[in-house]
């Protein structure tokens, strides 16, 4: 099957189409990722506590965590898409139009979060890889994802082999929730090579449009 480079995948209208954007507010966020955001920010040592939200959509969460928090959060969302629905210049948040693949922070975050945003990602397993560097050394990384989603040239599931190199390198991955983690900064290096994106690969658990991977194993 023909596939799609990155920059191609930026305007497949599976992926750049606003109204994929989700409007989540922070108990939706919560139930989503299985912690409950505020806690996390206000139980970290570090003051102000950094928040990364990849793929944030409209940002409503950001805008409620940024109100609760004040001047103890400092909160950063990334989208690709430039549809925010907050006001102009709130106080302690940042709002970011890029691809999450190609954006660089520029200092450390304590807590990393993406919900359902990997869904819509190219190289799944190399955005996997910089959220965890993105940690402090003990910050936290939680995110939706879809093992099913991985797949081999031949456009079978990565499988077992994918969970077992995810968890042998400190990442959770809870099959039944669809969600991955792990705890610290942390470099990883996964045995597979990226060959494209697959955007016409129909629905997945979410019943959403949403962008197969593909891989060699290395």
């Amino acid at each position: 099957m023909p596939l799609t480079t990155d920059d191609e995948l930026e305007y497949s209208p599976i992926v750049a189409n606003s109204l994929m954007n989700r409007e989540r507010r922070l108990p939706s966020y919560d139930r989503e990722l299985g912690i409950d955001v505020i806690n996390v920010l206000r139980a970290t040592q570090a003051r102000p506590a950094r928040w990364l939200d990849l793929c944030c959509g409209t940002a409503n969460a950001l805008t409620e965590a940024a109100a609760l928090l004040g001047q103890d959060a400092e909160i950063v969302g990334v989208d690709l898409v430039d549809f925010f629905a907050c006001p102009p210049s709130p106080l302690h948040l940042r709002l970011i139009a890029a691809s999450a693949a190609t954006w660089r922070p520029d200092a450390p975050f304590d807590l990393i979060t993406c919900v359902h945003g990997l869904h819509y990602i190219g190289d799944k397993l190399a955005l996997l890889a910089k959220a965890a560097d993105w940690l402090t050394e003990d910050g936290l990384f939680v995110a939706n994802f879809d093992t099913h989603s991985i797949r081999l040239p031949d456009g079978a599931p990565a499988g077992r082999r994918l969970t077992t190199a995810l968890r042998s390198q400190g990442m959770t991955y809870d099959g039944r929730t669809r969600r991955i983690s792990c705890r610290g900064r942390r470099r990883l290096d996964f045995p597979y090579r990226y060959l494209g994106a697959d955007d016409q690969a129909g629905p997945n658990y979410t019943g959403q449009p949403a962008v197969n991977a593909h891989y060699t194993p290395a």
